[in-house]
């Protein structure tokens, strides 16, 4: 047993040992900040408002603290286009933002929302939006039918969250 508590061996194995321990601290505790990338949507905006026979909503800015992080382009069911924004909020839920032309809207709306029960409305920038809610997925969505287009603004995040992103959808001028 002196073998391992003498000289070089001794002094070899203590140092593993401290240089074990120092590394699953290390490990265990990597604090830092969170990173969530940042994913710029603009070009998408602009490339589906090209390809869209209407005006394309977006936001006419983030909402505070919140970080844009995923954007594409997609055909839905019907082949129509649909935009997607994803965000995580300030409180670090998600919320995507869909929009489409597909026919029949409330199919586009139900998919969206995962749900077509609707449970109330919502009054955002003095325009009424369904409300429906998805329990099992921990999933709410506001959802707006409006004559060219189907908005729905969905995610984990509470009420008040996803209207403050419904409140700064603004429609673009078409082309």
């Amino acid at each position: 047993m002196r073998r391992f508590t003498d000289g070089f061996y001794g002094y070899a194995v203590a140092l593993f040992v401290c240089l074990a321990a120092g590394g699953c601290f290390l490990l265990v505790n990597q604090g830092g900040e969170e990173h969530i990338p940042r994913r710029d949507y603009s070009i998408t905006v602009a490339n589906f408002g090209h390809t869209v026979p209407y005006g394309v909503w977006a936001p006419t800015q983030d909402p505070a603290g919140w970080i844009p992080n995923s954007n594409r382009i997609a055909k839905g069911d019907s082949g129509a286009q649909v935009l997607y924004l994803g965000y995580a909020t300030s409180e670090r839920e998600h919320v995507m933002f869909a929009q489409s032309n597909e026919k029949p809207a409330a199919e586009f709306a139900n998919r969206m929302a995962n749900t077509n029960q609707v449970a109330g409305t919502q009054q955002v920038n003095g325009q009424p939006w369904e409300r429906r809610v998805r329990e099992d997925k921990n999933q709410r969505s506001l959802v707006r039918v409006l004559p060219d287009v189907t908005l729905v603004v969905t995610g984990t995040a509470d009420w008040p969250e996803l209207g403050q992103l419904a409140a700064v959808l603004r429609q673009r001028p078409q082309g």
